[in-house]
This record gives C-alpha cells, structure tokens and sequence, in this order.
C-alpha cells in the first residue's frame, strides 16, 4: 500500500501538494493524519474539484510499504504516520518547503528546497519534467501557493514562487476561485474570540522586528484559529504574531512570521510544537496561560537573538583617532562629529580606545598636544561581523565596555563599531523602556528599528520600487550600504508614499549615482563640493543621492560645511524627527527601518519635533519648514520646539538669511494645499515681519485667500492645460497689503531672486490697470469686447487674481467669461475676406477686422454672412 500524506492541520498548501503528489505516484492514496482547517473543508465540501481521500480510521498501517509526506518533514507533524515511516522496509519520500536542517522521519529521498510554498515545488518539478496540468489542478496549486505566500507578500517569497505563478496562471488557474477560497466569512464565534484577541494584543520590539502576542480563552471549541491569526496580521499587520487560545484543558499555538529574523517555526518548536519559518503551531498541556506566555516570550526572545549578528546593528562608517594625533585634535573631532569616543588606529589596526573625558582631563593638565597613544585604552576587547549580538551582554554588562571595535577576522581592519546602547535595544527591545535603561532623548545613539519590506511592496508603486531596486544592486555592485531617507520614508510610514526619493550611502554618493544611472538607464550629474549627485531620468524625473555627512556651521544662519560621516550623522543634520529616518535597502536585512530621532513615535502623535537645541540657529529656514508641515499634516510643533523657535524671533536670527534661501521657503510654503492656515500660523509666530515689516494678513486677506483657492479650483478643473501658479497668485496676495515703497523695498532685500518678487509686482500691476480699465461693473455691465481690451494679453495670475479681489460680482463674472470664451472666440472673418471684398491692402483693412470682432464678442453679428455684410457697410463708409 501507498499512502501519501501531510501534517495534522491541513491548510490548502497542505491540499494542492497532495493532489500533486498523486500525479507523481497515481497508485497511492491520500490521507489526512488530522485535521483541515475551515476554508479547506469549505472548499472540498462544494464539490468543484472531486478529489477521493481515504479515512484514516480503519487504515491498515500495517500494509504500508511506500509514504509520500507533503508540507510537512518532522514526526509532530505527521502524527500516526511518524511510526509508519520508523518500520524497517518502508519508503519515505518528503516534499517541503523552507529548509531547516531539522528534518527527522527517516527517508529514501528529501526535496527540500527554499520556497515559499511546497505547492511551488511541485509545479517546478511538474516544469522540470514536461508534466501538463489541468486548470482545475493549476487553480488549486495556486490556493495553496498564494495562502502560504500571503498572495506572494511575505518575506519568505522566492522568485521561483513568482515563476511558478506566472506557469500556473498560464495553465489556466482561475484567481476569482483562489480569492474566493482564501477569504472565508466567520463565524459568530469566531468573531468573539478575535474581539478577545486584539484587545489582548501586546507588541514588543523583538530584534527591530514588530512581534505580537495575543491570548485568549473559549468556553467551548472554536475551530481554525489559523484564519483568526491571518485576521490579524491582516489589521495590525506586525512582523510576526503569536496567538494562545485555550481550549478545555489544552492551549493551542498558532504562529506567523514575515520575517526571516523570527522564525515561526523554531518558536513552536521550543513549545513542542513545529512547522515552517512563516507558519507554524503547537498544542500545550498541563500548563496555566502566564505560565506559556512566560516560556513563549523566552522563546521569540532567544530565537530572535540567535539570528541577529553584530554586523546587522553595527555603526559602517567609523570616526576613529590616529594613534600619533595629537590630543586637541582629537577633543575637535570629538565636538564635530557629537561622539564621546573612538577607536584608535595603528598602521590601520585597532590599537586602544580613547573617550572623551580621557582626552579633557588631558587637555586639562596640559597636554594637548601629546599623542592620544600615550593615554589610549589597551585592555578592550574587539567583535567581528558574525558575532551573535546575544553574546555581547558578557562584554557590554560584566565587561562594563561601552563600545566594541568590529574587525574583519581575516585581515584584522577596523569595520564598524556597536555600543552598548545598540547591543541593549537589540537584546531587550521594549523592555528598556520599562526599565529605564535606555534614555528616550534625541541623541540616543542606537535606532529604533522595524522592517517595513512588505509595507513598501504594498504601498510603493511598481516603477518606483523597481528604482529602489536599482539603487540596492548599484549599492551591492560598489560594497556600499544603501538607504532611502527623509520625506519618503515619513510619506510612507504615513501610508501616503511619494516619488520624491531620496538615497545616502555611507560610500561615495557620486560613485553611487554613476553606477545607478548605469543601472536605470537614466545620467547623472555630480556636486563634488557638497559629495552629491542628481540621477536624472528622460522625463525629467529627479533622483538625489548624497553621501552621508555630517554638517557645521560656521556661524548662524551660514551654509554648511560638509564633511563625510555615519548614517546618523547625515539623519541628525536634518530639520525634524519625522524627516530624519531611513530603510536599509541592501545588505543582510533590507527593508529595515532606521530612526534614531524618535520619528515613528512624532508620526502618532502629529508632532513636529527638532533634533537639538540649536537648530533654529544653525538654519533659520526649518522655521518656515515646521510651519509648512503643521499646515500640510495636520501636525503641532511640540512645546521645546516652539520655545527655540519663538528665541530665534527675539533674536532676530531670520534677518540673516539671504533673501533667496527667504523667498525659497516662503514659495514652498504658498505651494501647499491651503497656504491661508500657514501664512495665519507664521503671524501668530511672529515670523511674517521677517518677510517684509509691514506685510499685512487680516480678515480680508483671508477672504482674498479664500476666494484664491475657490477660484483656482474652478480653473484648474476647467483649464489644466493651462495652469496657473499657486505661489504667485498667493505671494501678490501677501505683497497687495504693501504700498509703492514697500513693493521697492521687496524687490531690493530680495535681488537674488528678484525675479521673483518683479513678477509679483508686474502682475499687480496688470491687475490693477485692468480693473480701473473697466471701472465700476455696478452702474454698467462693460460688453466683452470692453473685458477683451482691458485683458488682452493678460497672464493667467493676474486675471484670477483680478476676479478674486473684486468685491463686485459683475467683475468676477466679467472675468470668467473672458477666460473661458472671449479668449478663445476665434475671428468670423481674416485679411483675405477683405480683399475677397474687393477692398486694397491698407490700414483701414486691421480697423474693420478689429470692428467687425468687437460687434461678433458683443452679439451684434451672428454668423459670417452678417460679418462680411458689416464689413462691406464699414468700407463704404
């Protein structure tokens, strides 16, 4: 007899593999060891695709003298097969996916192979040998490859599971039955028990993975709490989940993971359980809930150490001291790069460790300028890449080393470095916070960290996620550590990506950039001064790249100067918290999320929080930046933040500025989406006066505004192909409170970009000639040939803003009639039709055409006949 099988709790992969396997070996029978989950029986239950199952009561286990185990390769999970597969003479054969090493059912033959689905296997073995398959058995493969792949989203997906979808879509797998088949109602039951569940809800931070448990307890069976667990990854979406549901005198397990850095499947198999790194299950008895919540957060908590390396949360790029500099030079080091120690380096090898206050008590007595060797650390101890992290604690703890050189094994050269800070956050997650052994201030050394690889393949449209691609190899190809940073990152954690993309490396960024725009296709031009470079597309499509750096000013309000450092160095240069986060794009893991600065925390509160306390004076302009955000998000500046910016005001730091780097902001700020809310914040921070002393923002501006955005809403609506500039009707309304001398005084504080003030000026001015052209709408209503002779010529801000600021309705009419058909109105009649008339070439030909278009705008011609009619009469004359 042949029997193939599967494991105790069989989902559809369990399923689709089964079905598979019979067409490998059509003599044998299939049998479940255990139970199907729901959405499986569901499925069988219809009856759409017949498959015959033998029961497995009244098996004769005896008999059997070939096994074919599917989705599963340990004993737990085959239940009474497990003895079966022990018994001299009986062949094993085992087809799984996610190979684990831990393989021990006795076997003929093993085809294990990295997958995302053991369904993939099979249709890559069924490629392999030329075997056709029907749509109904391409539909069911897909069922099992798309549940055991989160619709190929999570981060065990490989690209053979794409390949294998690609050929069963092509042999005709039908995606409304999969959709269908995976998206299962629940009960009422169900439903009370994942209320239970999510109010029980714990996150910790595992690893810099999101790690949820959940418990609960049913009076009564409830069965596939699976489907409840896919509910929940699907609402809170974390890393990885672990729910406990007792159930009479047992407590099932149920465990999923998007991580390779926690392994579902060795979680449940310190609980006695087993299963695959993304879903696995176990079954406890004779122990209370605290009890398994204590042994299953042992158990997430040492696996998960057990796969992070110091190389994962080690600092690349190292500031470090030569071993003859001296000691001033050091201490100036030190203060430029925010550090309070280093390595030192002999011959490019790690030689001591000097910290900050070694290097002032030496300056302190005299002697600065003896060579930082003479007063190093010589007793340290030095880490390598492969390092676990969980063996730090030893050296971190006991050791009392706060800092740990990682060197390369082989060659001994200095790689990166870890803190004791990193190495806590890392091992104990949240529970420093509770502890309070980890300080939540803005210079915290270490990141918090989560992988957000499936929130950017849900959320980043395919193009742009195919250029971060880019970026990653281009990274990989020149050894450098790549990151995203900034606005994009904020946009993302925001659920609202955007394309504005900007990369850092810890290598060379113009390097980077040349090797990127060989990557896309696209060219790149360089900035050496600043270590950047723009990617630029065909369309015009904009990529920065920038090496990371860290930035000082010489003085208030200055331009920086741009020296290499460390990712967090080039995060702490930025303006706000929420804008000073970045993903790993390469590397052992990415996908993972960097934030220093508190952002993800700023982000749920809607805060817009500074770096430090001198940011204001370093740059003025993140002022105007912090209004723009408030307006644009909804956020607040926090109270420490508007406390250094308000001294800023008092100290008048804004009037250093240039006018350009002014102008700039101010531009960016009149751009956004509803500029009256910012510029109303910027008079009640005291800031508006910077721009001009005696700019104005009342009640009527605010109406003036108001009406702006109604009016622009109907134009842009009606007229996209040919827009107007938001900035400058916005900035003449700004500049419109201004008299003659003060429009001067503008255009002379701002002469690097006084074309831009000059444009605000001219355009009201054309606005104002135009209205007093018209005169007052309310005694007479001016024909449109009037509205055509006073708007000929007209740019489109000028006549919006025309129409805006009349308080007369009659103007505004005037207005949007001249926009959206006296302008277009083309002449009845040309040139030729007048000679056509008989008439000679001469002036008086350009005063009739002119007569003939002011009667045809005013309604006193109807058609070409009555035009040349007028016309022959006009000649006449």
């Amino acid at each position: 007899m042949k029997i193939i099988t599967t494991h105790l709790h069989a989902d559809f992969d369990c399923l689709a593999s089964m079905v598979a396997a019979k067409k490998l070996y059509p003599d044998a029978e299939m049998v479940f060891p255990g139970a199907q989950e729901k959405p499986v029986r569901d499925f069988l239950d219809r009856g759409g695709f017949p498959i015959h199952f033998r029961r497995l009561k009244g098996l004769p286990m005896e008999m059997i003298r070939q096994l074919v185990v599917v989705d599963a390769s340990t004993r737990e999970r085959v239940g009474p097969f497990s003895a079966v597969a022990d018994r001299v003479g009986v062949e094993t054969y085992i087809y799984d996916h996610h190979p684990s090493g831990n393989i021990d059912i006795p076997h003929k033959l093993a085809d294990v192979r990295d997958r995302g689905s053991t369904a993939t296997i099979f249709t890559e073995i069924f490629r392999e040998r030329g075997i056709d398959i029907t749509p109904s058995e391409a539909t069911l493969l897909m069922l099992g490859l798309y549940e055991d792949t989160g619709s190929l989203t999570f981060s065990s997906v490989r690209k053979e599971d794409f390949q294998a979808a690609e050929w069963l879509l092509g042999k005709g797998a039908d995606l409304d039955i999969v959709k269908t088949s995976l998206a299962q109602e629940l009960t009422a039951t169900q439903v009370d028990l994942l209320s239970t569940l999510l109010k029980s809800l714990e996150v910790h931070r595992v690893g810099g993975a999101a790690v949820a448990i959940a418990h609960a307890t049913a009076q009564r069976y409830v069965g596939d709490i699976s489907t409840l667990a896919h509910r929940i990854m699907d609402i809170e979406n974390p890393a990885a989940l672990f729910i406990l549901v007792r159930m009479a005198d047992r407590i099932h397990l149920v465990a999923r993971s998007r991580v390779e850095g926690v392994d579902a499947g060795a979680v449940a198999q310190a609980m006695g359980g087993g299963g695959h790194p993304t879903a696995a299950s176990a079954t406890i008895k004779g122990l209370m809930m605290p009890q398994v919540m204590d042994q299953l957060k042992a158990a997430v908590d040492a696996e998960a150490q057990a796969n992070i390396l110091v190389a994962d949360i080690m600092v690349e790029t190292v500031i470090f001291a030569e071993a003859g500099e001296a000691m001033d030079n050091a201490e100036a080091k030190m203060t430029r790069y925010d550090i309070n120690g280093m390595p030192v380096l002999r011959e490019g090898k790690v030689a001591g460790m000097v910290t900050r206050s070694i290097v002032e008590k030496a300056i302190h007595h005299g002697m600065a300028e003896r060579p930082v060797e003479d007063y190093m650390i010589t007793e340290f101890s030095v880490v390598h890449p492969d390092t676990p992290v969980a063996t730090l604690e030893d050296l971190i703890l006991e050791r009392r080393q706060k800092t740990a050189p990682v060197v390369d094994r082989v060659t001994g050269a200095l790689v990166g470095l870890v803190t004791r800070g990193m190495a806590l956050e890392s091992m104990y997650g949240d529970s420093l916070k509770r502890r309070g052994r980890v300080g939540s201030d803005t210079k915290r050394r270490e990141p918090q960290m989560k992988n957000v690889a499936n929130m950017m393949k849900e959320l980043i449209h395919p193009r742009h996620l195919e250029i971060l691609e880019h970026a990653a190899r281009a990274g990989d190809e020149l050894g450098y550590p790549v990151y995203v940073a900034g606005g994009f990152v904020r946009d993302l954690l925001m659920r609202a990506p955007s394309s504005d993309m900007d990369f850092v490396t810890e290598g060379d960024g113009v390097a980077l950039a040349e090797a990127m725009a060989r990557q896309i296709g696209w060219r790149s031009h360089s900035h050496l001064k600043f270590k950047t470079a723009v990617v630029v597309g065909p369309n015009g499509e904009k990529l920065d790249v920038a090496t990371a750096r860290i930035e000082y000013y010489p003085h208030p309000a200055a331009l920086p100067v741009v020296e290499h450092g460390a990712l967090r160095n080039d995060l702490y240069r930025r303006d706000f918290s929420i804008n000073a986060m970045a993903v790993r794009l390469n590397g052992p893991k990415p996908g993972m999320l960097m934030d220093y600065f508190g952002g993800q925390v700023d982000l749920k509160n809607h805060a817009i929080r500074v770096l430090h306390n001198l940011s204001f004076v370093e740059d003025p302009t993140r002022a105007f930046r912090g209004v723009r955000f408030e307006s644009r998000f909804g956020f607040s500046m926090g109270k420490q933040t508007l406390a250094l910016l308000e001294n800023a005001a008092r100290n008048l730091l804004f009037n250093r500025l240039s006018g350009e780097r002014m102008i700039t902001e101010i531009v960016m700020i009149l751009m956004e989406r509803h500029p009256a809310l910012a510029v109303a914040r910027l008079k009640e921070l005291n800031l508006l006066k910077f721009i001009h002393p005696m700019i104005r923002f009342d009640s009527a501006q605010e109406r003036v505004m108001d009406r702006l955005e109604e009016i622009l809403a109907w134009h842009d609506l009606s007229f996209s192909h040919r827009p107007a500039r938001r900035w400058l009707l916005f900035l003449m309304a700004l500049m419109d409170t201004l008299d003659a001398e003060g429009r001067q005084e503008m255009r002379a504080a701002y002469k690097s970009s006084q074309h831009l003030v000059e444009l605000a000026v001219r355009s009201l001015e054309k606005a104002e000639k135009a209205a007093g052209a018209i005169g007052s709408v309310a005694r007479r209503t001016p024909p449109p040939s009037a509205a055509r002779e006073a708007f000929r010529g007209m740019e489109e801000e000028p006549l919006l803003y025309l129409a805006a600021t009349s308080e007369e309705e009659g103007m505004r009419q005037l207005v949007t009639r001249y926009i959206s058909s006296v302008r277009e109105t083309a002449p009845l009649l040309t040139g030729a039709d007048l000679l056509g008339l008989g008439l000679e070439p001469s002036r008086l030909l350009g005063q009739i055409l002119e007569k003939v278009f002011k009667a045809q705008l005013d309604g006193e011609v109807d058609g070409r006949d009555q035009a040349l009619a007028l016309a022959r009469r006009l000649a006449e004359k």
